[in-house]
C-alpha cells in the first residue's frame, strides 16, 4: 500500500475570531494521520474503508460506490460520515471512483481521539491529496469551519491564515529563542468545538476586535523574549475572556499558577499553553493534569 501522512496542528492565536477573518499563527504537531492505499483494476466497484486508532482497529465499512451504499460496518453512523466524504471526493476528482475499480483505503490516526489535534482536518487533506482535489473545497463541503486547520495539514509547517474575505495564508518560520521555555497541557476535557463556535458566532462582535487579535499574532510572530510573549497570550486570555463572558482557563483551574495559562482552541478542553516554572510538573501532576509536553515533545517544527 502507499501511504500519506497529514500532521495534527495547534492554533496558538485568534481562536474563534479565526472565523471572522483575524490573523491566525497555527503550528503543525509531531502526530498525525496516515493514509494508505491500494487500487485493484476490476469491475468490484467497491471500497474497503478501515479506520485505525494508534494501530487499533475501530472501524470496518464495505461502500458500494456506484449507488453509494453501505454494504457492511461495525459502526453505520461513522461509515456514514465516511460515505458522505467519500462522495463529496467522487464529486471533485476527475480521477477517483470512476472506472468501477476496488479500492482499500486505511487511515490511522497517531494521536489521542480527545487531543483535539485535527482528526476531521488530517483526513480531509490526505483524501484530498489522494484524489488530486483542493483539501479547503472538500474540507467546506464535508465539515465546514476556517479552513487553518487544513493549511497546516497541507503545508507541514508553521502558517499565518486568514479565513476572510477569502482563505489566505502563507507559511512562516516561528523558532523562538524561548521555545524551549513552553509547555503544553492537556486538560482531558474534551470540548465541543461546534457548540463553542455557535456560541461565539451568536454575539455581536466589531471590525476593531477582530483587528487586535490580528494585531497579536503579528507580534507574537516577532517577539524574541519570553516576557513579551508572555504578556501577550495574558492581553489574548483576557480579550476572549471579556468578549464570551466566561473564565479564563487559568481562573478555573490554575489561579495560583505563576506564569501564563493560555487556551489552544475551544474553550473548556483540549490543551494549554504555558511556561516553565520551578516544580511546574509536580503543579500540574498535583491537579491532575499528568500529560504535560514540552515544544520538543509535540510541534514538528
Amino acid at each position: 500500500m502507499s501511504g500519506i501522512f497529514s500532521p495534527g496542528k495547534l492554533m496558538l492565536t485568534s481562536e474563534y475570531f479565526a472565523i471572522d477573518g483575524a490573523l491566525v499563527l497555527a503550528v503543525p504537531t509531531k502526530l498525525g494521520q496516515e493514509f494508505f492505499f491500494e487500487e485493484k483494476d476490476d469491475t468490484g466497484s467497491l471500497i474497503y474503508w478501515e479506520a485505525y486508532h494508534q494501530n487499533k482497529l475501530w472501524l470496518k465499512a464495505v461502500i458500494d460506490y456506484n449507488n453509494w451504499q453501505i454494504v457492511e460496518s461495525n459502526i453505520l453512523s461513522s461509515a456514514e460520515f465516511i460515505l458522505k466524504t467519500l462522495k463529496n471526493v467522487q464529486q471533485l476528482s476527475q480521477i477517483k471512483f470512476k472506472n468501477n475499480c476496488t479500492y482499500h483505503l486505511k487511515t490511522n490516526l497517531q494521536f489521542p481521539a480527545d487531543y483535539g489535534l485535527g482528526s476531521s482536518s488530517t483526513l480531509m487533506n490526505n483524501l484530498a491529496e489522494w484524489a488530486g482535489i483542493d483539501p479547503f473545497h472538500l474540507n467546506s463541503i464535508s465539515l465546514g469551519g476556517s479552513g487553518y486547520d487544513i493549511a497546516v495539514a497541507r503545508e507541514k509547517t508553521a502558517i499565518i491564515f486568514r479565513s476572510k474575505p477569502e482563505i489566505s495564508y502563507e507559511t512562516v518560520v516561528f523558532d523562538p529563542p524561548f521555545k524551549n521555555e513552553l509547555i503544553f497541557i492537556h486538560l482531558n476535557q474534551k470540548q465541543d468545538s461546534r457548540e463553542g463556535i455557535n456560541f461565539y458566532k451568536s454575539k455581536p462582535k466589531s471590525q476593531i476586535l477582530i483587528d487586535e487579535f490580528s494585531d497579536i499574532t503579528k507580534k507574537v510572530l516577532l517577539c524574541n523574549e519570553l516576557e513579551m510573549f508572555s504578556e501577550l497570550m495574558l492581553i489574548h486570555e483576557q480579550k476572549i475572556s471579556k468578549f464570551l463572558e466566561i473564565s479564563t482557563v487559568k481562573d478555573r483551574f490554575f489561579a495560583d499558577c505563576p506564569v501564563f495559562v493560555k487556551s489552544l482552541g475551544a474553550w473548556g478542553g483540549d490543551f494549554v499553553m504555558s511556561t516553565k516554572f520551578h516544580g511546574y510538573e509536580d503543579y500540574f501532576w498535583g491537579k491532575g493534569f499528568n500529560a504535560v509536553f514540552q515544544w520538543s515533545d509535540i510541534i514538528n517544527l
